[in-house]
């Protein structure tokens, strides 16, 4: 397999994964940080709003930030794990 076969099929599999956490997400009923935790126990609750979720056996980060009252999921930043120990997950947007 090539490298650009290789990171297709990488790419494939990461968007594969967001849209089945986007259809879960859309169904879940979240309240506070709490109830984020129950749903995903391995994700980190980094601030009120802001939540870091492990993809792919943490090869990959995806960042959000979560109004509660409003029902509302923003993504803030996805990458791969190296990539996410530069970034200041607090403060990163999308596109930084």
């Amino acid at each position: 397999m090539d490298h650009d076969a290789g990171a297709a099929d990488q790419l494939g599999w990461l968007l594969d994964d967001l849209v089945r956490r986007i259809s879960e997400v859309s169904k879940a009923a979240w309240n506070s940080p709490a109830d984020v935790k129950r749903s995903y126990a391995a994700a980190s609750i980094v601030s009120a709003d802001r939540i870091v979720f492990n993809i792919k056996g943490n090869s990959y980060r995806l960042v959000v930030a979560v109004d509660f009252e409003k029902a509302i999921v923003f993504i803030k930043w996805i990458g791969t794990h190296a990539a996410y120990d530069r970034i200041d997950v607090r403060t990163v947007r999308h596109g930084d």
